[in-house]
């Protein structure tokens, strides 16, 4: 896991803070309860994108030639593959790198 428990902690503080800032939300559980749960979303978050981030790897390298970690070619198939496994779990957003045309 990229994070270490106590950022995750630190994490589900600065949510459940930024939560009961919101008007339109009420909080009826206790404040720990809610973050022990945000705790377990974070965490869940960060094992898939631990399984994401495995599965980009494991394509990459299938390729039928070698392709140098940190080079220009890896990057950019990094980036492909890994917008390609969010979108079969229907997480679709525009990242910077996946502008295709610069305007000027």
């Amino acid at each position: 896991m990229k994070l270490s428990h106590e950022k995750l902690i630190q994490l589900s503080h600065r949510v459940l803070t930024a939560i009961e800032q919101v008007d339109e939300i009420e909080v009826f559980d206790e404040p720990n309860a809610i973050r022990q749960e945000i705790l377990k979303v974070l965490t869940a978050l960060l094992q898939e994108e631990e399984k994401i981030e495995e599965t980009v790897r494991q394509r990459i390298l299938s390729q039928r030639r070698a392709i140098p970690e940190g080079g220009a070619e890896w990057d950019i198939l990094y980036r492909k593959y890994y917008s390609d496994e969010l979108r079969k779990l229907g997480i679709t957003f525009n990242l910077p790198w996946q502008h295709t045309s610069a305007r000027f």
